[in-house]
């Protein structure tokens, strides 16, 4: 156990790591081995360390975790302590899992979570319709890593129930019937339009900060700053197709590669010989200040919410690029309810081709109304987070967070 002390003004915090259940060289890309592992290992640990700070004189005033962990909450509820649930996707993909008993009660689901009823559903009367097909769960490829991952929502959901209130890093305005159908999930973002927060990021990779100096140089509204998260990967086809589709637009672009996330060495360098300075690849982005800088045109993203919350922030329309889970609910929120984005279609083989990157990309920076919409939902979002329903949310949690 590992442990660091940071002064905070007049408070003092102490970062305390728990083992995972796994080995440092274990593969925890493994959803299936790393859920056992951790529901395993860290309940223990966690019990443990709160006990041990209780036997120091620490009083313990809340166990704030994420939604996933839903073991915390019964843990503190256990030891008589308040339980805060944070959950950092859209309310809407907490909404479906939350939604895992109806669906299997009406046939939707079977109890592994196999679609059984394709198409578009409704949660309530209200909400917009989403497909079937796009239920975190069923995003996965891999059917047993699939099968886990249900399995865990389903123990979560019961976990979760011990939590006092689960709140959401989304704004109201952003999924208002959601929030009508579940009003035990409170809203308190996107805190990424907080500018009392600061810069949110949080990766373990270095950011390239020439790259802020590059978009200095680039016109108002002419860049397409790709990036793809954490997880994305390419093949060799998909790969070379993208980097010949950015090619193809003729636009200035930024794009983040991350180490791992493709090995065609080779192709790379003829491709960045032949785009020049008309092109800028980096391994990691301060992802916050780029979309915010006045140069950038549209996001080509995987949809995580985090990078949603800070296009979304910043006014920036999107070009959307699921990868996996959740990923693909956004998108629909992006384009069709939202309609701030558009998505690319795939051929008969699976693959986004250049002829399709070149023609979205012309199709979204050719309509003014993207940009208009999206500008309208950034003020619409930071109006909820200086004085609207995020702010009192947030205000209130804080004060019940204080009280005894």
């Amino acid at each position: 156990m590992s442990k660091n002390e940071i002064d905070v003004d007049d408070y003092r915090i102490r970062l305390v790591s728990i083992p995972d259940g796994l080995e440092l060289d274990e593969d925890r890309a493994d959803i299936g081995k790393f859920h056992e592992a951790m529901c395993r290992v860290m309940p223990v640990k966690l019990q443990e360390l709160i006990e041990n700070m209780k036997n120091e004189g620490n009083k313990i005033a809340c166990v704030v975790a994420e939604g996933a962990t839903g073991w915390a909450f019964e843990i503190a509820k256990n030891m008589g302590i308040k339980g805060l649930a944070f959950y950092p996707a859209s309310a809407t993909t907490l909404a479906v899992f939350l939604s895992i008993p109806k669906f299997t009660e009406d046939g939707i689901i079977d109890n592994n979570g196999t679609i059984l009823k394709k198409g578009m559903i409704h949660l309530s009367a209200t909400m917009p319709a989403i497909k079937t097909e796009t239920f975190g769960w069923a995003c996965i490829s891999d059917i047993a890593a699939q099968k886990s991952f249900f399995q865990f929502l389903v123990e979560n959901n019961k976990f979760l129930k011990f939590a006092d209130f689960i709140i959401c890093n989304t704004a109201y305005e952003l999924e208002p019937e959601t929030f009508s159908l579940f009003p035990e999930i409170l809203p308190v973002g996107a805190l990424s339009a907080s500018s009392k927060l600061g810069n949110q990021a949080c990766n373990f990779w270095a950011e390239d900060y020439d790259c802020l100096s590059w978009l200095d140089q680039q016109p108002a509204c002419s860049i397409i700053y790709a990036a793809f998260g954490s997880f994305t990967v390419f093949d060799q086809t998909q790969f070379q197709e993208l980097a010949s589709g950015l090619e193809l637009t003729n636009k200035p672009f930024l794009w983040v590669l991350r180490p791992g996330m493709t090995n065609e060495e080779a192709f790379l360098q003829e491709f960045e010989a032949r785009i020049g300075s008309r092109g800028k690849i980096v391994s990691w982005a301060p992802q916050e200040k780029v979309l915010s800088h006045p140069s950038v045109a549209c996001f080509m993203s995987h949809c995580g919410w985090n990078s949603i919350t800070e296009g979304l922030s910043n006014g920036v329309p999107f070009l959307c690029w699921p990868y996996i889970c959740d990923q693909f609910l956004n998108e629909t929120y992006i384009c069709d309810v939202w309609k701030v984005g558009l998505g690319f279609e795939k051929d008969e083989t699976g693959i986004i081709r250049k002829a399709e990157v070149k023609n979205k990309v012309e199709q979204l920076l050719g309509d003014i109304n993207f940009k208009s919409r999206a500008v309208d939902l950034k003020e619409r979002i930071r109006n909820s987070v200086q004085d609207g329903r995020s702010f009192k949310n947030f205000g209130d949690i804080i004060e019940w967070m204080r009280s005894t």
